[in-house]
């Protein structure tokens, strides 16, 4: 007479799926965690009391993650910190970005022929990200950090992205709430950024002095896609006191850059706007 297979506990299927569930979350919480500033390097106590986990769990989690070379174990310190696999996930992402890749040759030509940082943003979930940048071969240079979100009122990218917005989209960006300072010399006023936005329309470009970074000045100006609409924003930029004198011919020689990624991307043909 066969033999019954036993017979699985009511539940236990879903229960295994839940737990896995579970253990891909909180290993999703770590790795974001590294993302935060200030957060280069963590220790065990310091992930387990941020994410409200125990020592155990984190402890099981980094192993895991060290095996997929994910993260990576300062032996000395026994800090953690992102591993190289990170890096390849970021790269294949950034390299999945059309206007990254179209952008790229007009950023060394930029930085050559103003012997200063160009630079390429996005947005991203309502911020602007740097995702590319080159720097020139000098003594004292600026330079940014990638994947960093800002917020679209602080700094000549950012007013970039939110100048060319639709009017719709600016008021709902200005009514999300108050508009907080970087720096010192920040646009914080609603009604002072209204008549920025109109000035940035108008000549095309965007300006700034100290307003994301102090010490830093840049212009920046929009890659317009077909829909009339910014895929990304470009910019110039160096130390604050050097560029002053440098902004108007930066300014010439960006849009011109811009005019032709955005005549690339399809701007100005036949039905845009």
């Amino acid at each position: 007479m066969p033999i019954d297979a036993p017979k699985r506990a009511p539940g236990r299927k879903a229960e295994s799926g839940s737990q896995t569930a579970s253990t891909v979350e909180r290993s999703a919480d770590v790795l974001l965690l590294f993302a935060e500033p200030g957060s280069v390097t963590l220790g065990v106590t310091e992930i387990a009391d941020r994410l409200g986990l125990s020592k155990p769990t984190v402890h099981r989690i980094l192993a895991s993650l060290r095996l997929r070379g994910l993260i990576e174990l300062d032996e000395d310190t026994r800090r953690y910190a992102l591993g190289l696999s990170i890096m390849r996930l970021g790269l294949a992402y950034l390299d999945r970005i059309d206007i990254r890749t179209l952008a790229a040759p007009e950023l060394v030509k930029l930085s050559a022929l103003t012997s200063e940082t160009a630079t390429l943003s996005i947005l991203a979930s309502g911020s602007r990200v740097y995702v590319d940048q080159v720097t020139p071969s000098r003594e004292v240079i600026m330079s940014v950090r990638l994947g960093i979100p800002y917020p679209l009122h602080a700094g000549a990218s950012s007013k970039a992205f939110l100048a060319f917005l639709t009017d719709e989209e600016i008021d709902a960006h200005l009514a999300a709430g108050p508009l907080t300072g970087l720096t010192e010399s920040t646009v914080t006023d609603e009604a002072a950024l209204r008549r920025d936005i109109a000035a940035i329309r108008r000549r095309g470009y965007a300006q700034s002095s100290a307003e994301r970074q102090p010490g830093s000045a840049s212009v920046a100006a929009p890659v317009l896609d077909h829909h009339g609409r910014p895929a990304g924003v470009i910019s110039v930029c160096g130390p604050r006191e050097r560029f002053r004198g440098e902004a108007k011919r930066c300014a010439a020689v960006l849009v011109e850059a811009t005019a032709r990624l955005s005549a690339r991307m399809g701007h100005g043909a036949a039905g845009t706007r």
